[in-house]
This record gives structure tokens, C-alpha cells and sequence, in this order.
């Protein structure tokens, strides 16, 4: 059957980014524990196009993907499957880019009782042919924040919102990624207080006394999370963006940074 998509195209001009969007797969992700948590995933993959050929070979995407949705991934496999792209669809870059929610277990602080905190998380791996593969995790924290002017000027209590944490990592070259556990333990301790999905009432009165006794802005909670990130070893780069939604504005507070620390 006639090729179309490799077809000569004359006008010249090199896509940087060429593939598939919002395909959905079940994945199987490594956890600290050695064992894998079974995620959904929301991926979106793509390789560069030669200013030479019409267009790429959409199926071969999904070719590459179905294998390895059925294997423990970290970030090896992200490798090889960015390989297998290169490798496939005759390019000389690609990236593959999956976003799922991974589950952290809790334990209240008072009572003990377990529960699953569900964090945004996402892989994405970019891998050019003859170089390692440049690999970045990306998580979303939630905390809970609670504002030190609200509690310096108010005869009693003071205002507290849930806030986020958006932190992108990059490890230098041959240098493990921190685990999604680590990250997400190291970054919340920046709050005022970490958030529990099951609270009985003797640890509700802990997380809201604990709040209290550590007051921060969003900028604290930026600078406290910078300072936490240098301590990393071999980490290359990192992206931070902190958002308190605020409980007595009709808009929140933000704060960003973003450093590089290795070449």
C-alpha cells in the first residue's frame, strides 16, 4: 500500500515535535518499596521530523507504548522506549511525556490510622540520538499553609489555606532520581503542615495547632523549599512554583524560582 506519511515534502521546513497527544494507558510504576503501583496515564510522545519526509507514523506510537504500559517503568525503561522511537521512526530526537496520579500512604499523626494521599505526578524524558536520555520528574504537592500577619494581628486564630507546590527535578547524568515518596515528603515538610485525607478528631486538633505554631507566606514556603532542593545530591536543575489558595481573598498568592546547579 502506498506510504504517504514518507512521501518527500519540498517546502523545507523541520517539525520540532511531531506525534500523539492525550493517548490514555495503564502503566506500572517502580515505588521505593522495589514493588510497582498500577497508574493511568495520560501521555503525550513525540519525535522530530525531517524537513524531508511529509509526516510520521502515527500508529508506531502506540506500537511502542503497549509493551511497555504491561512492564514496571522508572527511568531505564523510559530510556529504552525513547530508543525504540529513535529507532523506529528514523528520527534523531524524541520525548515522551506521562502524567498520572501516584498514591502515597499516611499516617495520621495522633491516631495512626492509614490513608492514600493522591499526588499529580508526571515522567518526562527527552533523548536524543547518541546521547543519554535528559530525564525530569515533576510533582504537584499539597500542603496546608497558614498566613503569620493573620496571626500577629488577630487577638485569636488566623487565617490558613491548602496550598501547592509545583516542583520539576532534573538529575545530572548518571545520577538516580530521587524516588516520588522522597520528593513528596522532603517538599511538604515545608508547609505550615502536611495533609492527611483521614483525620479523627485528636489529629485534627494536631494539624490545626501544629499550623499554627508555623506561620509562613508563600514566599517562605518557596525559599524553604529552594534551600531543601540544594541539599540533593547530583541535582542538575529544578523548577519550583508555590500557590496558596487563599480562604479570605478572591485570588491567591504565588511565588516561583527555577535554578540550575550542574551543567
Amino acid at each position: 500500500m502506498q506510504d504517504v506519511q514518507s512521501s518527500a515534502d519540498a517546502r523545507g521546513i523541520a517539525i520540532q515535535r511531531v506525534g500523539i497527544t492525550e493517548a490514555h494507558l495503564p502503566f506500572l510504576i517502580k515505588t521505593k518499596t522495589g514493588d510497582f503501583q498500577q497508574v493511568l496515564a495520560r501521555i503525550r510522545f513525540t519525535v522530530a521530523l525531517p524537513q524531508e519526509y511529509k509526516g510520521t507514523h502515527m500508529s508506531r506510537f502506540l506500537e511502542i507504548l503497549m509493551p511497555w504500559s504491561q512492564k514496571p517503568l522508572a527511568e531505564p525503561e523510559m530510556e529504552q522506549m525513547l530508543t525504540e522511537a529513535l529507532d523506529h521512526l528514523q528520527a534523531q530526537s524524541a520525548e515522551v511525556a506521562l502524567s498520572f496520579k501516584y498514591f502515597v500512604a499516611r499516617q495520621a499523626p495522633v491516631s495512626g490510622k492509614t490513608s492514600l494521599l493522591d499526588v499529580d505526578c508526571c515522567f518526562m524524558g527527552r533523548k536524543a540520538r547518541g546521547e543519554a536520555m535528559r530525564f525530569t520528574l515533576g510533582v504537584d504537592v499539597p500542603f496546608t499553609s497558614l498566613c503569620p500577619c493573620s496571626k500577629a494581628i488577630s487577638r485569636y486564630g488566623a487565617h490558613n489555606q491548602r496550598s501547592l507546590c509545583r516542583a520539576q527535578v532534573r538529575f545530572a547524568a548518571g545520577q538516580e532520581c530521587i524516588f516520588i515518596e522522597d520528593l513528596v515528603a522532603l517538599l511538604e515538610q515545608q508547609g505550615s503542615s502536611p495533609i492527611y485525607p483521614l483525620l479523627k478528631r485528636e489529629d485534627e486538633k494536631y494539624v490545626t495547632e501544629y499550623a499554627y505554631e508555623h506561620p509562613k507566606f508563600v514566599e517562605d514556603i518557596l525559599r524553604d523549599c529552594v534551600l531543601a532542593l540544594r541539599q540533593l545530591p547530583g541535582l542538575a536543575w529544578f523548577s519550583l512554583a508555590c500557590e496558596n489558595q487563599e480562604s479570605i481573598h478572591n485570588h491567591n498568592a504565588f511565588a516561583s524560582h527555577e535554578e540550575t546547579l550542574l551543567p
